[in-house]
């Protein structure tokens, strides 16, 4: 197949840090390429994927990031060096719905959002014509958009090295948000009396006013903050640790940082919020549960087999599944047995 696979502009496929969706195109274009396919990447032109990049697009555009305007700019030059493609998969927010896109080719697009009632208006419209993927059932239960598949990321499971959970200490990696439970992780921390390593990007003014103001407050003598890791470190730090607090406050439609954990052998303790028990298998590789859970499950981590949490990642979150997983979809659209128009949902 020749398929043409189409990111945002604002950040290098693969990103040099933070960048959940640019992670997975980057996998898909490689796993495509490497199972034999043409592939066309249409992505910042400092991108570093190694498949060819589709001509005319820009350098990334980090301080526009969410502009409407920067996006569809790049879409219209995206979309025109997309010719002789057989299927093209858009992972941009409003690339499915532009005019331009090459007649009869069909195209697919992933909903990587949470869907808000404007994004469940914009996915339905999009779905008239496009084949649409969901990250997890979860996401899917949660609006009537028209979605073609459920297809859970998938990671390079093979480059993370596996941890020894020896550090003596609980993590937290995330986005310096409220609704990724930092605050919940601080709590769980303190109740169980483990240390806690915290790994988090500081972004913009109200990030900072809310590390600020709020969580460097509740830090506790046990308690570091890190800032943000090279993936070297990261997977370092995830790796040492007893567990790894996930106490999300929000329906997360997937949550990359779990799988990754996984891969290095430390079980995830957090609640059961968004795809978060599609990922964690309670008991076996992780334990989910309300926040005044989180203390005694921390506690009892320690105790689960960092063996099966490896062979979780490598058996249903790897980076080959979810290439499969797509070209097994991209064959089905080719061959007629999907249409490339509303449709109901299967997994």
């Amino acid at each position: 197949m020749r398929i043409g696979l189409i990111s945002a502009p604002w950040i290098p496929v693969p990103p040099p840090g933070y960048g959940g969706t640019e992670r997975v195109v980057d996998s898909l274009a490689r796993g495509f390429a490497a199972a034999g396919h043409e592939v066309l990447l249409a992505a910042p032109s400092d991108s570093t994927c190694p498949v060819p990049l589709a001509p005319r697009m820009r350098p990334s555009e980090p301080a526009d990031l969410g502009l409407a305007l920067s996006e569809l700019s790049h879409i219209i030059r995206a979309y025109d060096g997309m010719e002789g493609m057989d299927i093209i998969h858009d992972h941009t927010l409003s690339g499915p719905l532009y005019a331009g896109r090459p007649t009869g080719v069909p195209v697919v697009t992933t909903i990587h959002i949470r869907l808000a009632p404007q994004a469940v208006d914009l996915y339905t419209a999009i779905g008239k014509t496009t084949g649409i993927i969901a990250i997890s059932r979860d996401q899917v239960s949660r609006s009537p958009v028209p979605v073609t598949k459920v297809i859970h990321h998938g990671m390079d499971v093979a480059s993370v090295p596996v941890g020894q959970g020896d550090g003596g200490y609980l993590c937290f990696v995330g986005r310096l948000s409220p609704d990724k439970g930092i605050l919940e992780a601080i709590q769980t921390a303190r109740a169980a009396v483990i240390p806690l390593r915290i790994s988090a990007r500081i972004q913009g003014a109200e990030e900072q006013a809310y590390f600020d103001d709020v969580v460097r407050p509740a830090l506790g003598p046990d308690m570091e903050f890190m800032g943000p890791l090279s993936d070297a470190e990261k997977y370092e730090l995830v790796g040492g640790a007893l567990a790894f607090l996930n106490p999300i406050q929000w329906p997360e439609p997937f949550g990359l940082v779990m799988i990754e954990a996984l891969a290095t052998g430390t079980p995830v303790v957090g609640t059961p919020a968004g795809a978060a028990p599609e990922i964690v298998d309670h008991g076996v590789t992780g334990y989910l549960g309300s926040t005044d859970q989180l203390a005694g499950f921390a506690a009892e981590a320690a105790g689960l087999s960092r063996e099966a949490c490896r062979a979780a990642a490598e058996q249903r979150f790897s980076s080959a599944r979810m290439v499969a997983d797509h070209l097994a979809l991209y064959e089905q659209i080719l061959g007629g047995q999907i249409a490339g128009e509303r449709h109901g949902t299967t997994s």
